[in-house]
């Protein structure tokens, strides 16, 4: 997992601490996969190209307040944004599918039946940007 080769000019905040993300993962049913923890655990979160396309990570300890402050559980249940394209879609895990795969949703008319498959893993969607 090396996604540092994906990103370009990026500002990336330090990791997060073991206690937050023990805390947060365990707030989300322990379930949040692997691969995001390891990226949290050296860099939470951050912003800035992947390729020719934006992306904003949020700081784990951000992720609650996000997902309740959209409303996702009404307007996507199932879905955890985890972070956006700087404009106006999310990036989602999709937690009602095995390995929960990354959505992209719009934030303006949010809903399941407008998610778009993005990629299978946290992994995935940085070559798919890059690819992009």
């Amino acid at each position: 997992m090396d996604f540092m080769t994906h990103l370009q000019d990026w500002e990336i905040n330090a990791g997060a601490s073991p206690e937050d993300i023990a805390r947060v993962n365990a707030e989300f049913g322990g379930q949040l996969p692997a691969a995001y923890l390891r990226f949290i655990a050296l860099h939470d979160g951050g912003e800035g190209f992947v390729g020719d396309n934006f992306l904003v990570l949020f700081r784990i300890g951000e992720l609650a307040q996000f997902n309740r402050e959209y409303e996702v559980a009404d307007y996507a249940p199932g879905l955890l944004l985890f972070g956006s394209s700087g404009g106006g879609e999310g990036f989602a895990f999709d937690t009602r599918e095995p390995g929960w795969p990354i959505v992209q949703v719009p934030f303006i008319g949010m809903a399941l039946d407008v998610a778009l498959d993005v990629a299978p893993t946290f992994e995935g969607l940085f070559e798919v940007l890059a690819d992009d």
